[in-house]
């Protein structure tokens, strides 16, 4: 029987990627895996089991029309932590919350435009 395992998008990383890398490290906990380059085109974040492409672009509307959902065991303890390192990449409207469908979610903007939302059911 097949089994689908995980997801590893490639997403929008603006035209410097070193600064993204260094969103995802330091205001997200994210640890930079590889890069192709010194002042590289694409990149691999991790974080325990979710992995992200980041790849240079000066598109601006493929960062903004770019939405992630990534699911997190104790969703409470990452909200903090998201707080301590930056509450202003909080989306405004994105504050941890119960949702009607079930989960307990909170959405970031990274700093191209990306939005990210963290759920828990």
């Amino acid at each position: 029987m097949t089994k689908l395992k995980k997801v590893c998008p490639f997403i929008s990383g603006g035209d410097n990627l070193l600064e993204t890398i260094n969103f995802y490290e330091n205001k997200l906990g994210f640890k930079c895996q590889w890069q192709d380059s010194e002042m590289p085109d694409l990149a691999l974040v991790s974080r325990d089991q979710v992995e992200l492409f980041l790849q240079r672009s000066e598109d601006v509307s493929l960062a903004e029309w770019t939405t992630l959902r990534i699911e997190v065991e104790n969703v409470t303890a990452l909200y903090r932590e998201v707080i301590e390192r930056d509450a202003a990449i909080v989306h405004p409207d994105g504050k941890l919350e119960k949702k009607p469908w079930g989960s307990t979610d909170f959405t970031i903007l990274d700093l191209n435009g990306v939005c990210v939302t963290f759920y828990e059911f």
